[in-house]
């Protein structure tokens, strides 16, 4: 395999992502990490380019050779880290990350198996994009052939949902079953550090999650056991969205509750402002009832004209609109979307309760764990 792998991204024919290959059970052998995966795609490659002297740039993850024990031949571990040594593999903390700018600035065509949702923000260029990455898929008699992956076009809120959940593999906060450690997600923490201000909730905004270390939450920065401050109380953010654009932003702590309408009261959420006369007239004084309870937010219609409602899809798609019930009360996720007039619509940020980043790692992540994000991992307080 050495003669087709090559130190320099800028004169390789394809770039790899060695980590993603290396642990792709669908291929190869049955390992949990396996360098004949690696052997497959570049026969893969060969086939593909009608080039026996294909070459490639591989770039892996620390955690690749951090797990060796997952490998089930030692000869691989030692011959990956003799590549490494050797300048034929790019070892980085985030291979996600640098495989995509090495992507973006070169227009290298990659092969991986991921999707790299949680990078969109940073990498807009990855929607919709239909030729630069190549998925690896098996064959009936063991072979692999290399497909073009069809991209797509992810939501904000899946692209938030999936970052913030990345967020959490990050810091070690999953248990044995892949499911996240509630009981350190929704706590407050506080470092012994007197200046230290990483996990200060009444500066509100966005706090960091603390790193788990030996089993016990650890101040990223200082290295020291957090003190436990009790309960986290959360905030959901409210977006009104007028004619496409997004107008106004407000946020609703737990516990809370607000009318939201043309002229709601001193407690409320007043869209007359934002709307022009004729549409705010087809806006109800108090159209809806927003509330955050138990780390859920609730809307429930309160108005004279009705209200519709889609929903945010396990995929990342809106469902058709329907009716809110007059009176009744229906969770409102992030994505969501009511529609109180035509052209006013409520949605809800991807910021998200503790509770409700749980249940999304538990019904996403615990399927297909996503990627390390590359920015430091905070969570809405």
């Amino acid at each position: 395999m050495e003669q087709h792998l090559i130190g320099s991204a800028e004169r390789a024919d394809y770039l790899v992502e060695l980590s993603n290959i290396v642990r792709q059970r669908s291929i190869g052998p049955r390992a949990s990490r396996s360098l004949r995966r690696l052997d497959l795609v570049l026969r893969a490659l060969r086939e593909l380019s009608r080039d026996p002297d294909v070459s490639v740039h591989l770039v892996a993850d620390t955690s690749l050779l951090g797990g060796h024990r997952e490998f089930a031949d030692p000869q691989e571990v030692l011959r990956l880290r003799r590549w490494v040594a050797d300048g034929l593999v790019e070892e980085v903390p985030d291979a996600d990350e640098r495989i995509l700018d090495l992507a973006r600035m070169t227009g290298t065509r990659v092969v991986t198996g991921d999707q790299y949702v949680d990078h969109r923000v940073e990498h807009p260029w990855i929607q919709g994009n239909t030729w630069q990455f190549l998925r690896p898929e098996p064959r009936p008699d063991g072979s692999v052939r290399l497909v073009a992956m069809d991209m797509g076009v992810r939501s904000a809120a899946e692209i938030s949902r999936r970052m913030e959940l990345a967020m959490l593999k990050k810091q070690g906060l999953l248990g044995s079953a892949r499911t996240p450690l509630t009981e350190v997600i929704m706590r407050a923490w506080r470092c012994s550090e007197p200046r230290c201000t990483l996990y200060d909730i009444s500066r509100g905004g966005r706090i960091l999650l603390p790193r788990m270390r030996h089993g016990l939450p650890t101040c990223e920065v200082h290295g020291t056991r957090l003190a436990d401050e009790g309960p986290r109380r959360g905030s959901a953010q409210l977006k009104v969205v007028v004619d496409g654009a997004c107008a106004a932003r407000y946020t609703l702590d737990e516990g809370s509750e607000a009318h939201v309408g043309r002229h709601p009261g001193p407690d409320g959420i007043a869209l007359h402002d934002l709307l022009s006369p004729t549409t705010s007239a087809r806006v109800s004084r108090r159209h809806v009832m927003v509330s955050a309870r138990s780390g859920t937010l609730l809307i429930r219609d309160t108005s004279s004209y009705g209200t519709r409602i889609r929903q945010m899809g396990s995929r990342g798609r809106l469902g058709p609109w329907g009716t809110l019930p007059p009176g009744t009360e229906r969770p409102f996720r992030p994505g969501d979307e009511a529609e109180l007039a035509a052209g006013v619509i409520l949605t809800r940020s991807g910021r998200r309760f503790p509770a409700e980043l749980a249940d999304a790692w538990r019904t996403d992540g615990a399927q297909t764990p996503p990627p390390a994000a590359a920015a430091a991992p905070t969570l809405p307080v």
